[in-house]
C-alpha cells in the first residue's frame, strides 16, 4: 500500500463511513500452494465491542470457496471514485502527473457461518440494499420457499475479524494551497468521478490550509 502519513484518513468513523458507502469489495486470498484467488462482492460490516467485523457470502464449491478452506487468510479491498490529475495544473509543472484515490485495505481469517447464522445475515444484506423495505419480493423473508431451497445450499456465509485495517486517501494533500485550489477547479469541470475527488478534496481544504498559517512544503516526502 502507498504507505505515506499525510495520504492517510486517521479519523475511524470516516473510515467506517467510506466502507458503508463502497460495500461492494475486492476480496482475494491464495491456497496454500500460493495460487492467488478473487473474486467481488457486497459486504455488510458490524462493529461489536470496538472491533470491525465485515460478512459476505460466496459461491460454494468454486475456487474462492476451496482456497479460503484450505488458507482462512483474507484481504478485503473497499475503493472509492479514482481520477487522473495532471501536473498541469501546478504551481510548478515540471513533476509528473499522478492519481488521486481512496482505498481501505481490511486483513484478516474467514470464519464461515452455519446455516443458521448465513439465512440471518442474507436478512440483513436483502434488507440493507432494499432500503430497510420489508416489502420488497426480493428480501429474503418474502423470496418463495422453492427458490431459496435452490439457493441457499449452493453459497456460504462467512465473517472476517479485521485484524489489520490500512487505508490510502490520496486527495493531492502534499501539494500547496494554489496548486490544490486549481486542481479542484479542474477535477469540477470534468465531471463524473472527477468531480467526485474534488468534492472531497474541498471537503480538506479548510484542515490543509489554516488561516494564517504558512504551507510548508518539507512536510512532504514528494
Amino acid at each position: 500500500m502507498y504507505n505515506f502519513s499525510y495520504f492517510k484518513e486517521n479519523d475511524k468513523q470516516i473510515i467506517l463511513d467510506f466502507i458503508e458507502e463502497n460495500p461492494f469489495a475486492f476480496m482475494t486470498g491464495s491456497y496454500l500452494s500460493g495460487v492467488q484467488i478473487a473474486t467481488q462482492i457486497p459486504v455488510l460490516l458490524e462493529v461489536r465491542d470496538g472491533e470491525l467485523f465485515l460478512q459476505g457470502h460466496i459461491m460454494r464449491n468454486t475456487d474462492h470457496h476451496k482456497a479460503f478452506v484450505e488458507n482462512p487468510n483474507a484481504l478485503l479491498v473497499f475503493t472509492g471514485p479514482s481520477c487522473y490529475v495532471s501536473a498541469s495544473w501546478y504551481s510548478n509543472p515540471q513533476i509528473g502527473s499522478t492519481w488521486n484515490y481512496m482505498s481501505v485495505h481490511i486483513g484478516g481469517q474467514i470464519n464461515f457461518m452455519s446455516n443458521d447464522e448465513l439465512i440471518q445475515f442474507m436478512r440483513k444484506l436483502t434488507l440493507k440494499f432494499e432500503k430497510g423495505n420489508t416489502q420488497s419480493l426480493t428480501f429474503y423473508d418474502n423470496l418463495p420457499e422453492q427458490f431459496l431451497n435452490k439457493m441457499m445450499p449452493a453459497i456460504v456465509g462467512f465473517e472476517i475479524k479485521a485484524e489489520k485495517i490500512e487505508n490510502v486517501f490520496k486527495l493531492s494533500q502534499n501539494r500547496d494551497e494554489k496548486s490544490y485550489l486549481n486542481i479542484i477547479s479542474k477535477l469540477d469541470e470534468l465531471g463524473g468521478n472527477s468531480a467526485l475527488i474534488a468534492s472531497e478534496m474541498r471537503k480538506r481544504k479548510a484542515e490543509l490550509f489554516p488561516d494564517g498559517v504558512k504551507w510548508d512544503a518539507s512536510k512532504f516526502d514528494s
